[in-house]
């Protein structure tokens, strides 16, 4: 059980630190935006193939169709109407590294932003372990990889901000303990619950994550790279969809 609950806070701390990585080469390298747009579509497609086989299709084993659909929507709309205040508040723009001229980020809120953003996919990885049989690979390669380009897109705006590397990195490190504790209560709490519960949080997790994709990556990777963004993204959906196979 201790191994287990270590192993659940060391696998999301992993998905997190994938934003630290990702953060190096954003502020300290200048990357083509096709480049980084092209890396943003490839991790979009790898966590939209995660979503579809990995977390609904447990759901749906779990809990069936309802608990499937209302966890599902109930996910997207909490991330939709919190992502919605953070725009306002000044996050509007946080994954992107080529910011509008008239951008005037807040600090508080591109943190809490991308904490939001990173919160129903540590969870999911904690749910994933509950039974005893690991974390899903094809999750925490999903997490990881799509964690790359969203560290590195919006550290490379952070810098345009003004932001200094000690304060970006310390933003994304912090996130990635938040990350890796997220997981630890995905595994700890919910497999002491009913198991349409877990369903319930499975298909959550997913509507979340797929309302991040649309709402913030998804649009960065397009806006730079409109003629490959769709291409680059079912090579990263098909990579993952493998990978859930295999793994």
């Amino acid at each position: 059980m201790v191994s287990d609950l270590v192993l659940s806070g060391a696998w999301g701390f992993l998905g997190g630190f994938a934003l630290v990585i990702g953060a190096i080469f954003g502020y300290y390298f200048k990357i083509p935006p096709r480049m980084v747009a092209g890396v943003m579509a490839f991790g979009s497609g790898v966590l939209l193939s995660a979503v579809s086989f990995e977390l609904l299709d447990e759901a749906y084993q779990l809990g069936g169709l309802p608990h499937l659909g209302s966890g599902f929507l109930i996910g997207a709309v909490i991330f939709t109407l919190t992502n919605l205040y953070l725009s306002r508040r000044g996050a509007k723009h946080r994954k992107r590294s080529q910011r509008p001229a008239d951008f005037e980020g807040n600090g508080a809120a591109i943190a809490a932003g991308s904490v939001i953003d990173g919160i129903p996919e540590s969870i999911a990885l904690g749910l994933t372990m509950i039974g005893g049989t690991g974390v899903s690979t094809a999750t925490m390669v999903a997490v990881f990889l799509s964690n790359i380009p969203e560290g590195l897109s919006s550290s490379a705006g952070m810098k345009k901000d003004g932001w200094k590397a000690f304060r970006v990195f310390i933003l994304w490190f912090v996130i990635a303990i938040i990350t890796g504790l997220s997981s630890i209560l995905g595994f700890t709490v919910f497999q002491y619950l009913p198991t349409p519960v877990t369903a319930v949080a499975l298909a959550l997790a997913a509507g979340g994550i797929l309302a991040m994709l649309v709402d913030t990556m998804i649009p960065e990777a397009f806006s730079q790279a409109p003629k490959l963004a769709g291409l680059i993204t079912a090579v990263g959906f098909t990579i993952s969809f493998i990978l859930s196979k295999l793994y």
